[in-house]
């Protein structure tokens, strides 16, 4: 799968990236190219990295989401990861850097409250 990424401006100088697919060593650069390019235009009080549709990120991809955060902190903007998919949740874990990224709760997509409760 591919990588696409949307851009959306929010209220308040708040613009959202939104990745979709994997982030990997072929595509990572591109999040960091995604966040430099709204850090040229307006003055923003934040970036969110929305990843809730990211379906696989490897060191690569984690490492780009770093530069991402430092470049946008240079321009003294907040970059924070919002709705992270459980697999992006688990390597942002893994890796130590939820607190990096603003301590996200992973997406949860509701398959669990689907679920019916059971009675003893």
């Amino acid at each position: 799968m591919t990588l696409s990424i949307m851009t959306s401006t929010l209220a308040d100088g708040v613009v959202e990236v939104s990745p979709s697919g994997e982030i990997d060593v072929e595509n990572a650069y591109e999040i960091r190219e995604a966040v430099a390019a709204q850090l040229g235009d307006v003055q923003l009080a934040r970036i969110e990295l929305n990843l809730h549709d990211v379906t696989f990120i490897d060191s690569v991809g984690i490492s780009a989401l770093v530069a991402a955060f430092q470049l946008a902190a240079v321009s003294e903007v907040k970059l924070i990861v919002t709705r992270p998919s459980r697999f992006a949740h688990r390597q942002l874990w893994v890796t130590g850097l939820l607190g990096l990224f603003g301590n996200p709760q992973p997406f949860d997509d509701g398959a669990e409250s689907e679920r019916p409760a059971f009675s003893a």
